[in-house]
């Protein structure tokens, strides 16, 4: 199993970190650096900056949101990304959540499943630099009775392929990763549920397409933090939590509630969504069980993250994305380090 790093948001208060931690990540021998947008910093700005500043760490978007770009546009980014890192660009997508989309975008957030589809095959067709032409339901191009034209992708990439992940939460759109990408991006992965909430539909999507899950490279991010008091350590990622079960999306909407119900944590995932929609933030945080937050990080000394890294590999992940927590850099460079040293305990370092 491989050790990536999520830099997060720029923008949410440890910028001048960011570049030292990705740093010290590439020098660690960490697999990817990641960077994430919503509607603030972007990616692709975040990823050419670290790019410039490491040697030979990958670096992807989690993820490009698919209503801010249209697919040719991506299909320029990734191209452009993967020529100036000299190949260690890895193309990331979602669709994003109906509030951002609709609220910041303008795109009206329907059929996510079909855009992502059509999506993905005018990106991976435009990064063969053959001309582009296209006819689905969502994108024709080039625009009939006009004076567009078919063209080419003018630059190079490095690689003939470009890695391509979708972020992927529910089992439909887990079954269609499966199909037509390269890797799942996850987010709250407990390793005793992951067989059933993400492993099951991948695995459909790839007999779908004819394949197996070699070379298929599961994703899922979580918070390392290191210490002794387990209790302590989770409280500090009740808001993170409670923002994304209770808060994430519309009530009807909620991509992650509705995880955290298939995890068995329905009655729970509910109040914290009454809480936290009815303002009160405090009280959702507070009803989000230690265990759903326990089984979804990676707290405590290095020897109980090894195990928890143990059960993540037995599970079918390959690549486990950290966002290093602390309040300084030095806390963050010594949670990079307690990953390293935790992945070789556990018997995982290649």
């Amino acid at each position: 199993m491989r050790l990536g790093i999520n830099l997060g948001y720029w923008g949410a208060g440890m910028d001048g970190d960011n570049l030292a931690v990705a740093q010290e990540a590439d020098r660690l021998g960490y697999d990817v650096c990641w960077a994430a947008e919503a509607y603030g910093s972007d990616a692709p700005t975040v990823l050419s900056w670290v790019a410039a500043q490491t040697r030979t760490i990958d670096v992807g978007s989690a993820i490009l949101q698919i209503p801010a770009r249209q697919p040719a546009m991506t299909a320029m980014t990734a191209a452009t990304l993967d020529t100036l890192s000299g190949g260690r660009f890895r193309l990331g997508l979602g669709v994003s959540g109906p509030q951002v989309s609709e609220g910041w975008y303008g795109v009206t957030f329907d059929k996510p499943l079909a855009r992502t589809r059509e999506y993905v095959e005018i990106v991976r067709r435009a990064m063969t630099r053959e001309r582009l032409v296209y006819e689905g339901e969502h994108w024709t191009l080039p625009l009939p009775g006009g004076p567009g034209k078919p063209l080419r992708l003018t630059v190079h990439p490095q690689r003939e392929h470009i890695p391509l992940y979708i972020a992927a939460i529910g089992p439909r759109n887990l079954e269609q990763t499966g199909e037509i990408a390269d890797g799942a991006l996850l987010i709250f992965p407990a390793a005793e549920h992951l067989a059933e909430t993400a492993i099951r539909p991948l695995r459909a999507g790839r007999e779908k397409a004819g394949l197996t899950m070699e070379g298929f490279d599961v994703c899922p991010t979580v918070p390392l933090a290191l210490g002794d008091d387990i209790t302590a350590l989770a409280d500090v990622f009740r808001p993170y939590t409670a923002l994304y079960v209770g808060g994430m999306g519309s009530r009807k909407q909620n991509f992650y509630n509705q995880l955290a119900g298939r995890m068995g944590y329905e009655k729970e995932a509910a109040e914290i969504q009454d809480k936290y929609l009815a303002g009160d933030k405090t009280g959702a945080a507070a009803a989000v069980p230690h265990e759903l937050i326990d089984s979804t990080t990676l707290l405590g000394p290095v020897e109980r993250i090894a195990d928890r890294m143990a059960a993540y590999a037995d599970a079918g992940v390959t690549t486990l994305t950290i966002s290093p927590a602390g309040f300084t850099l030095d806390e963050r460079i010594a949670a990079l380090r307690a990953g390293t040293e935790a992945l070789e305990r556990a018997g995982l370092a290649a």
